[in-house]
C-alpha cells in the first residue's frame, strides 16, 4: 500500500512538473524551478506566472471570471438581492432545465449582508475582523429554505456528519479541455441530504493541478463535504486557463442553481460565505479567483501569486521538500498582505504532492488543516480557531509546521 501510494505521488508530481512548469516558472521576488522569471496579466496590481503550459497563457488575466456587481446585501425579511452574480450563459441545470444565460442571481439571502467586496469572512482593519459564531448566526435565514447560522462543531481530522455524493459532468463548460480540447463540465462534491440539519452549505470552489482532475483529490474533496461544504471543481486539466477563469465560472453556476427551483441545489447554499483552494496550477488560480467579491476565504496549495485585492482571511501553504515550485512565493503572497489575517504554513515534511491522502477516507495532517481552516471562516466553528489564531495557536506550536501570521493575533 505505501508502494502504490508512493507511485502515485511521484506521477502526479512528474505530471504537474511537466505540464504546468515546462521549462519556466515566475513567481514575484522568488524564482521557480527552471529559473526564468516573467510576469503575466496583472489584476488589480498583482503579479502571476508567465509559464502556464509552457507560457501560453497567464493566469493573472480576468480577476472576476466574468461576475459583476459587489455581491449585494439583501432587505430584511429574506428578500433577495439585485446585482450578485453575472450567469455565463448557456448554463445547465441538473435537473434538466437550462438557466437562461446571463440571469443575475441575488448576492445574498435572508437578512445577510454580503457586504462591499463580499467580504463575509474576515474583514478589514488591523489584525482583521473577527469571524466568530454570531456573526454567521445573524446571518438569518435564506428566504424559504434553509438557515444562515452557525454550525455544530466536528473534528476535521474525521469525516463529518453527512453521507456524500459526487456528481460528474455538470454544470456548463469552461477553460480548456485536455490538449486544448473542447472545455470540459465541473464535478461537484456535496452533501447526499442538502435538508439535514437545516442550515444553508457554505460553497467551496477547487482549482485541480495541471493535468489533473477533481477525483484525484478524492479524499479532501470528500472530507469537506461530509462536513457540509458544496464543493464545485473544475474537470479542466489546466483550471488557469480561459476567459472567464473556470473557479468563478463555478461559482457563478451553483449560486445560479441555488436559485433555480428545478435544482436540487435549490436555497441550499449560503450566498454569504464562499471559499477557493486549489493546488499548484489551482493554486495560481485561487490566488486569482480570491480577488473575486464572492470568495471569503482562500488557501492557495503549493503556489501562490501575490495579490492585494483579497476580500477575506487566506492561508498559503507550501511543502518544506517541495523542489517544484518551493516557498517563496507563498512567503512573498503573505507580505502582500496588508490588513486582513493571513498565514504562511509550510508543512517541513511535505513535497509538491506529499501532503495529500491518495488512498481511503483519512485525511492528512494537512488536508484535516485545511478543512478545519475552512470550518473556522466559512462555519462559524469558534471551537478550531485557536488552531489558527494568537500568537500560541495550535499549528504554531507543532513542530511539523513553521507558521507565520499576519494580523492574527486575536
Amino acid at each position: 500500500m505505501r508502494t502504490l501510494q508512493s507511485t502515485r505521488m511521484l506521477a502526479l508530481a512528474s505530471t504537474l512538473a511537466t505540464g504546468f512548469w515546462g521549462c519556466s516558472s515566475a513567481r514575484l521576488g522568488g524564482s521557480g524551478a527552471g529559473g526564468t522569471s516573467g510576469t503575466g496579466g496583472n489584476t488589480g496590481g498583482s503579479t502571476s506566472p508567465a509559464g502556464v503550459s509552457g507560457g501560453t497563457t497567464s493566469l493573472g488575466g480576468s480577476a472576476s471570471g466574468g461576475t459583476t456587481g459587489a455581491g449585494g446585501t439583501t432587505a430584511s425579511g429574506g428578500s433577495r438581492a439585485t446585482g450578485g452574480v453575472q450567469g455565463t450563459g448557456g448554463a445547465s441545470s441538473r435537473t434538466g432545465g437550462s438557466a437562461a444565460g446571463g440571469a443575475s442571481s441575488g448576492g445574498g439571502k435572508g437578512g445577510a449582508s454580503a457586504g462591499t467586496g463580499g467580504a463575509g469572512a474576515g474583514g478589514a482593519g488591523t489584525g482583521g475582523a473577527k469571524v466568530d459564531a454570531a456573526e454567521i448566526t445573524d446571518a438569518g435565514s435564506s428566504g424559504g429554505g434553509c438557515t444562515v447560522g452557525t454550525w455544530p462543531t466536528a473534528d476535521p481530522a474525521a469525516a463529518g456528519p453527512f453521507a456524500t455524493v459526487i456528481e460528474n459532468n455538470v454544470g456548463p463548460v469552461a477553460g480548456v479541455g485536455i490538449d486544448g480540447g473542447a472545455p470540459p463540465q465541473f464535478t461537484l462534491f456535496r452533501p447526499k441530504d442538502l435538508a439535514q440539519g437545516g442550515l444553508c452549505h457554505p460553497l467551496i470552489t477547487w482549482g485541480n493541478g495541471t493535468g489533473a482532475n477533481p477525483t484525484m483529490y478524492k479524499v479532501l474533496l470528500n472530507n469537506l463535504a461530509s462536513h457540509g461544504f458544496v464543493v464545485i471543481g473544475s474537470n479542466s486539466p489546466n483550471v488557469g486557463q480561459g476567459n472567464p477563469a473556470p473557479m468563478i465560472v463555478g461559482v457563478t453556476w451553483v449560486l445560479q442553481q441555488n436559485d433555480d427551483p428545478t435544482s436540487e441545489l435549490y436555497h441550499s447554499i449560503d450566498t454569504t460565505h464562499i471559499g477557493a483552494t486549489g493546488h499548484s496550477q489551482g493554486a495560481f488560480a485561487t490566488s486569482s479567483a480570491a480577488t473575486d467579491s464572492h470568495i471569503t476565504t482562500s488557501v492557495p496549495i503549493c503556489g501562490a501569486m501575490t495579490e492585494k485585492n483579497l476580500h477575506g482571511p487566506a492561508m498559503f501553504f507550501c511543502g518544506g521538500q517541495d523542489t517544484l515550485v518551493g516557498c517563496s512565493g507563498a512567503q512573498n503572497a503573505l507580505n502582500a498582505v496588508t490588513t486582513l489575517p493571513a498565514m504562511f504554513a509550510e508543512y517541513v515534511t511535505a513535497d509538491h504532492g506529499s501532503w495529500m491522502s491518495f488512498t481511503g477516507n483519512k485525511p492528512s495532517p494537512v488536508e484535516t488543516a485545511i478543512t478545519a481552516w475552512m470550518r473556522v471562516h466559512l462555519m462559524g466553528d469558534t471551537t478550531l480557531r485557536p488552531w489558527f489564531y494568537g500568537a500560541s495557536c495550535k499549528l504554531c506550536a507543532d513542530s511539523a509546521w513553521i507558521i507565520t501570521q499576519k494580523n492574527m493575533d486575536q
